[in-house]
């Protein structure tokens, strides 16, 4: 695996992807970060890790106002012009590109895909509803991916526990993981029945998994 950062101008602003390539790579997965954080994220360093062995290159993407420095994130209608005017670059190495993010990057991700013809979609927390806010739904935008999707949330997120979901649509229907005991973060309390390296452990044998498959029918 080879590392490298990368700066490209979009619409909004100068966006950053940092490059974990991997060596005859079948599929790069391109995620983006949520609106708490950047890619240093637990899930999105772990994927990072895991995947370019098993011949996926992973793309880690900062939006324009993060590479900015500024502490509130863009409009969602910024955050897709953003992403839409940084895909040229994802698309630039050759493999299918399936389009990822967490929290607010899973809805970009879902939003944009159709009309950026993305292999697939990785929601990672898709934030279903503000905490405590059930009837502020945002399953539209996850039903209407148009395209394989994946979810993989925490057994506890306040944005939307697995048990929240709709049921998957006929036309491209998502697939649901769970991380038991994880929150938003993935992150899961000491006293759980389990560790946080297996919380991320079964993040990333899912989306390993998944990739493959994805990569079978789409290479």
């Amino acid at each position: 695996m080879t590392t490298r950062t990368e700066t490209v101008d979009t619409p909004p602003g100068e966006a950053r992807i940092t490059w974990h390539t991997a060596r005859g790579a079948r599929l790069v997965l391109a995620v983006g970060h949520g609106a708490g954080g950047g890619i240093e994220a637990r899930d999105l360093r772990a994927l990072a890790a895991a995947l370019p062995p098993r011949g996926v290159t992973v793309a880690l993407v900062e939006q324009p106002w993060r590479v900015a420095g500024r502490k509130v994130a863009a409009a969602p209608k910024v955050l897709d012009e953003g992403w839409r005017g940084l895909w040229p670059a994802l698309v630039r190495p050759g493999p299918p590109v399936v389009a990822g993010g967490r929290s607010a990057g899973a809805r970009v991700a879902c939003r944009t895909a159709a009309g950026l013809d993305a292999a697939g979609v990785l929601a990672l927390a898709f934030p279903l509803h503000p905490p405590g806010r059930p009837e502020k739904s945002r399953a539209a935008e996850l039903l209407e991916a148009g395209r394989p999707t994946l979810v993989v949330q925490g057994g506890r997120d306040a944005f939307g526990r697995p048990g929240e979901f709709p049921a998957p649509g006929a036309r491209d229907p998502y697939e649901l993981v769970e991380v038991a005991h994880g929150d938003h973060s993935f992150a899961v309390p000491k006293r759980a029945d389990t560790t946080q390296e297996a919380a991320l452990a079964v993040i990333t044998d899912a989306v390993g998994d998944w990739l493959e498959r994805l990569a079978a029918r789409t290479t």
